[in-house]
């Protein structure tokens, strides 16, 4: 991993970069979760779509402001990194209880 350190309106920033191409870390970003290069779609967000079924080729007719590079990428992350998306994913999971009845029933 390698670190880019900026200035952001006089503010240092740092994003990380990862053995994955498309995969950094931004301070600035969802507290450093691993996101798309360029966007603030955290690995997670493809992950969950997958495990939901949703196949690869289809992930960005959902987020089309991605790449199926960036999809594979993602997913090739997971793989390598399962403990960390996994707790990134809990730790964002809504409670049950939160959920409102008419979302939970569709």
């Amino acid at each position: 991993m390698s670190a880019i350190v900026g200035l952001d309106k006089g503010v240092r920033t740092m994003i990380t970069a990862t053995e994955h191409c498309y995969i950094v870390a931004d301070d600035r970003i969802l507290s450093s979760e691993p996101i798309i290069k360029g966007t603030r779609t955290p690995v997670r967000a493809i992950v969950e779509l997958w495990r939901m079924g949703v196949v690869p080729e289809e992930i960005p007719n959902r987020l089309p402001h991605l790449t199926l590079a960036q999809v594979f990428d993602a997913l090739s992350y997971y793989s390598d990194h399962q403990d960390e998306i996994n707790a990134s994913i809990e730790r964002n999971r809504i409670p049950e209880e939160l959920i409102d009845p008419l979302v939970k029933d569709q």
